[in-house]
């Protein structure tokens, strides 16, 4: 799993900044739209539940994330909305939700494949009849961390209007499909940058869809963009629709 800097509050308050609302956030905020009762695991800030209860969204909405310095920026937006702190592990549901996501490539932070594993009966569990699991993990052959360089900058502003520089560096390319790599904040005024050190899973489709089936989940659409186009070898993405088999 990720040594997830954001357990930092201050630096909580910067994800949305460093991560701002894409293509991705617009698909997935159309299925939210559609059903009646949503659970995002790995919610972080948990903007989109946010944005759909602000959109008149009258069901339930629940956001799981394992991070609590996450959840109070979440909490503090839209207290309507239930927001739970801790992983699939630690809560059970029976069939009580029409849609599971996962967001943000959280799906990658689970590395090992009892992780996966646990993840993945514990969301079909909570699906109902026709409920449905949409995530999405990056492609491993468009080998995205190729381009996590520290010479690739980025500068976002903090809640004051302080300019932050955040940058990353791989420290093991792809080894038994998973890339170590570091993430670096440096604020003005900050005694010193602050670092987490990640890990992510890249996983191809069929060691995907292994996983899934030994769930009793089965894929019913899969696109390598938010256009819905068709996953290629040059495809950004694996977004997988999937439904209890």
């Amino acid at each position: 799993m990720v040594d997830h800097v954001f357990t930092d509050l201050t630096l909580a308050a910067l994800y949305d900044n460093l991560n701002p609302w894409g293509p991705g956030d617009d698909f997935y905020l159309g299925l939210v739209r559609q059903a009646r009762s949503v659970l995002d695991i790995g919610c972080g800030t948990g903007r989109l539940l946010r944005k759909a209860r602000a959109e008149g969204h009258q069901g339930r909405l629940m956001g799981l994330d394992p991070a609590a310095a996450m959840l109070v920026q979440a909490r503090r937006a839209r207290p309507d909305v239930e927001w739970v702190l801790g992983d699939t592990r630690v809560r059970c549901w029976e069939r009580e939700f029409d849609l599971a996501v996962m967001t943000g490539h959280a799906f990658q932070e689970l590395v090992g494949d009892e992780e996966i594993r646990s993840c993945l009966r514990a969301v079909r569990a909570a699906l109902g009849a026709d409920g449905r699991f949409v995530f999405e993990t990056r492609n491993p052959d468009a080998r995205a961390w190729e381009r996590w360089s520290p010479d690739r900058v980025y500068e976002i502003t903090d809640p004051d209007g302080a300019p932050v520089r955040v940058w990353h560096e791989v420290r093991q390319p792809l080894h038994r499909g998973r890339v170590r790599f570091t993430e670096t904040y440096e604020g003005e005024g900050w005694p010193e940058p602050r670092v987490s050190h990640s890990v992510l899973r890249f996983l191809d489709r069929e060691t995907l869809d292994g996983f899934l089936g030994e769930a009793g989940l089965a894929v019913v659409e899969r696109y390598g963009d938010w256009d819905r186009g068709p996953v290629t070898p040059k495809a950004p993405e694996i977004i997988t629709v999937a439904r209890r088999a």
